[in-house]
């Protein structure tokens, strides 16, 4: 798999540039997983941790389907791996393949794009349960963004301890 990684536009409006952002990140987390084998991406970080590139492959498909799905689109759907709602469980990927873990990830993500592009302006709202409050589409690219910028810091650790390869 190649991945192409667009940088996000330095003059453009709000909701172009959230989107470009979140792409930007997207599109990290898949290029930290090219090349490596299955064994390789199922590596773990170091004991105790789970943590390993496929896990947090599977962890991204757990948030977007949360984030865009469950809270902004309102959907009654399960999380993909976990029926009590434990999103640790997505980061045991021990026994995961990369076709299985990116499947997943790529179907919840066509699906978060469409909901955000359908959505009639960042201000529409959704219930996130977890806080018992209503948040904006707005908060929750953000917040995507967040947590994508944040695992892909996890995600170079890992690929350098894999193979050597550093870099953005």
């Amino acid at each position: 798999m190649n991945t192409e990684r667009i940088d996000p536009p330095l003059t453009a409006g709000e909701r172009e540039t959230l989107r470009a952002y979140l792409d930007y990140h997207r599109a990290t987390l898949a290029m930290k997983c090219d090349g490596l084998s299955d064994e390789d991406l199922r590596r773990r970080s170091m004991p105790p941790s789970a943590l390993s590139l496929l896990g947090l492959v599977r962890h991204m498909a757990e948030v977007e389907r949360t984030w865009f799905r469950r809270v902004i689109n309102a959907e009654d759907i399960p999380l993909v791996w976990s029926d009590e709602g434990d999103y640790q469980v997505a980061y045991d990927a021990s026994s995961a393949t990369r076709s299985e873990a990116f499947e997943a990830w790529r179907a919840e993500v066509e699906h978060s794009r469409r909901i955000e592009e359908n959505a009639v302006s960042l201000d529409v709202t959704g219930h996130q349960p977890r806080w018992g409050e209503d948040v904006s589409l707005r908060l929750v690219m953000l917040h995507l963004i967040h947590e994508y910028a944040r695992h892909n810091g996890h995600a170079d650790l890992l690929r350098e301890g894999i193979d050597g390869t550093v870099g953005a």
